[in-house]
């Protein structure tokens, strides 16, 4: 990953609406989701989510399969890991990082 594509990842990801799409395309797994199940799920016009899908599969994270006259979309897996990699690669020195709650957190 370079930095012209996680920032492109990030630009896609940074609407609350296609972040929505791209955590239920996270959560369907490698079966994916049709656009009319998605819509439904997201309760989301599908010409909206149509626009939405779009920008996600231009910029890496979303695969689209025709299986018969459907189209199946899938969140993809190496690009995310990728950019996840890419935001932690130098992540406290090289070191073993450790995420703790803070104790004073009372939504945590």
């Amino acid at each position: 990953m370079n930095e012209d594509r996680a920032v492109a990842a990030l630009s896609a990801l940074a609407h609350t609406q296609r972040l929505r799409v791209f955590r239920a395309l996270v959560v369907a797994g490698p079966e994916g989701l049709t656009p009319s199940v998605l819509a439904e799920q997201l309760d989301v016009a599908r010409n909206t989510l149509s626009f939405h899908l779009k920008e996600l599969a231009h910029a890496g994270l979303v695969t689209i399969e025709q299986q018969g006259r459907n189209l199946i979309y899938r969140a993809e897996y190496t690009h995310m890991n990728g950019l996840i990699g890419y935001l932690t690669e130098h992540c406290c020195q090289g070191g073993v990082c450790e995420v703790t709650e803070s104790p004073t957190c009372t939504t945590c």
